[in-house]
């Protein structure tokens, strides 16, 4: 595995190793300072969440709830707790949405539309959502130069922030399942020759062989196919190991998992997740993110996040 070095780094050439490998780890791209500062307000927001998790309300329940109950169960590893919070969320936002019902089951529908678990793993591992709306530092890493310059390199100046969130893989869990990323799960093969979305991580502990690195397969994403779901080694795997400060990046096609953490510690990180212009993003951040707290963000971010930057209402 190749890394760069964020202090001398030539942008176009880690453009080329990224479309040609489908990776790049880009190594000191976050100071000691801002390091600790992003961890401990991460922690944070990880213990508060988990003791008192968001819970807008619920909604009725619709005739075909068992199958999105089952979907859930047997995709997802969640507690009964976590299982019944997430349908709760589910049934909410159906309510407000006029109990509007899909049109398939859950297994062809684009993720996007219900909510995931934030609990995963038995509960021993967390996300956070709607990070803009909880943690100012985000602006500093949706418009890194470095990652936004990569991400404009493949999806076009105009490409737009799909997710930012925060996650901590539990100690002594199995990792996730081999997957790409959405809208490609959506599409037939053979997916698209371009570049359609990338995603990055910020490491906020050090990514190591034993605690939860993410895997990728190199070259997987000019096979213009999907990874078979499954928790399963594959061939030429390699996992992204550096150390705390540094920067992962990915092409959507490329298969990619969480990593097994064998270790007795989390491993904490924060992803984002950028999308061509013409592509619905994963999270409506003009919705979620305060207008007290989208205004301290810069332009360049907001418009990342959704401000003029969405269809419009034509009379």
């Amino acid at each position: 595995m190749k890394t760069f070095n964020g202090k001398n780094l030539d942008p176009d050439a880690a453009t080329q190793y990224l479309l040609q490998h489908g990776y790049l780890v880009v190594e000191d791209l976050l100071g000691k300072e801002e390091l600790m500062k992003l961890s401990a307000d991460v922690d944070e927001l990880l213990a508060r969440e988990r003791n008192e998790p968001f819970d807008p309300g619920d909604g009725p329940r619709a005739d075909d709830d068992d199958v999105l109950e089952n979907y859930m169960a047997d995709n997802y590893k969640i507690s009964k707790a976590e299982h019944n919070r997430i349908m709760k969320r589910i049934r909410y936002d159906r309510a407000q949405n006029l109990d509007t019902p899909w049109p398939t089951d859950p297994s062809s529908m684009n993720k996007a539309f219900f909510h995931l678990p934030t609990l995963f793993d038995n509960d021993k591992s967390q996300r956070i959502n709607n990070l803009p709306n909880k943690l100012i530092q985000c602006g500093r890493l949706m418009e890194d130069s470095v990652v936004l310059n990569q991400a404009r390199a493949v999806l076009g100046k105009d490409c737009l922030l799909s997710d930012i969130g925060a996650t901590s893989i539990g100690p002594q869990t199995d990792g996730g399942a081999w997957h790409i990323d959405t809208p490609l799960t959506q599409m037939p093969e053979p997916l698209p020759d371009i570049p359609i979305a990338v995603q990055n991580v910020w490491m906020l502990d050090d990514f190591t062989s034993d605690n939860g690195a993410t895997q990728v397969v190199p070259g997987s994403h000019l096979t213009r196919k999907k990874p078979s779901w499954g928790y399963d080694g594959i061939e030429g795997e390699i996992k992204l190991t550096a150390p705390a400060g540094s920067m992962a990046f990915w092409l959507s096609h490329t298969w990619h998992r969480s990593g097994p953490n064998t270790t007795s510690d989390p491993r904490r990180a924060i992803l984002a997740y950028y999308t061509r212009s013409w592509v619905s993003t994963w999270s409506d951040f003009p919705s979620g993110v305060s207008e007290k707290m989208a205004k301290e963000y810069s332009p360049t971010a907001r418009y990342l996040m959704g401000w003029s930057a969405k269809s419009i209402v034509r009379g």
